[in-house]
């Protein structure tokens, strides 16, 4: 008998992790070196795959059936018994195979959590948005807005500055236009003048190029009446209390 035939026969005992001591030993190390071999305990491996998750599932193909029962049964050196306890471990086999499969569904599941969470958050975000719109919408449309015109008593086109604020939900809109360019460092800052106490801090704008700014929904004490705007040049992060003369002022309308 050929070294390789006297081989062939442990293959089946191999893949079924019923071969032990100095035969597995000596078997790895015949694998090492005869491909024809390690292909064959591939099949076989492959084939008790098909059996094993055939006790939960459709019917592995025939051929792979037949295939390991011919190999099963070629192996000379153990009786009846041995045999069945070879199939005993069949069972084994599908169980990690269940096991395998549940790893993977659960690493499916686990990516299509995380979609559904980035989807929600990105639900909210749009959310906030529109909600944000809305309020705007409702400011610039609302019939008991108050709407102040700023202008500078300079030659035209005179900078001017628009403030429509909601007393009752502390919404305030401001639109400038013609606004002269500033320093480094420096801004302006619209102020609320109460009609009782002292300024109150309304946002910090710079105009673009075209001498154009905005400030919207600043925060605001709630319902505060007003009795007129006013804007003064402050720090680049704007100021708790004016330190610079009114360079415009309005009132209400």
């Amino acid at each position: 008998m050929s070294p390789h035939e006297q081989f062939v026969d442990d293959l089946a005992l191999l893949a079924l992790g019923a071969l032990q001591g100095d035969e597995r030993v000596a078997l790895e190390k015949h694998l090492e070196g005869c491909a024809a071999c390690r292909r064959e305990l591939a099949q076989l491996h492959g084939d008790m795959a098909l059996l094993a998750l055939s006790t939960a599932g459709p019917t592995p193909p025939r051929r792979a059936r037949e295939r390991l029962l011919k190999a099963v049964a070629q192996e000379p050196r153990i009786g009846t018994a041995a045999r069945r306890s070879w199939w005993a471990l069949v069972p084994w086999f599908a169980a990690a195979a269940f096991v395998f499969l549940a790893a993977f569904f659960w690493r499916q599941s686990e990516r299509l959590a995380q979609r559904v969470a980035a989807l929600q958050t990105e639900s909210l975000e749009q959310r906030a948005q529109l909600e944000r719109a809305r309020e705007v919408v409702l400011t610039l449309t609302s019939t008991d807005a108050l709407r102040v015109t700023l202008v500078a008593a300079q030659t035209p086109p005179q900078p001017q500055g628009k403030v429509i604020y909601v007393r009752d939900r502390s919404s305030l809109i401001f639109l400038a236009s013609n606004m002269p360019a500033l320093p480094a460092q420096k801004a302006y800052e619209l102020w609320l003048i109460p009609t009782t106490g002292a300024p109150i801090p309304a946002g910090v704008f710079r105009p673009d190029a075209h001498g154009s700014a905005t400030v919207i929904e600043p925060r605001l004490p709630p319902r505060v009446e007003a009795k007129t705007f006013a804007i003064t040049v402050e720090p680049e992060q704007g100021s708790s209390a004016p330190t610079t003369p009114i360079v415009m002022m309005g009132a209400g309308v």
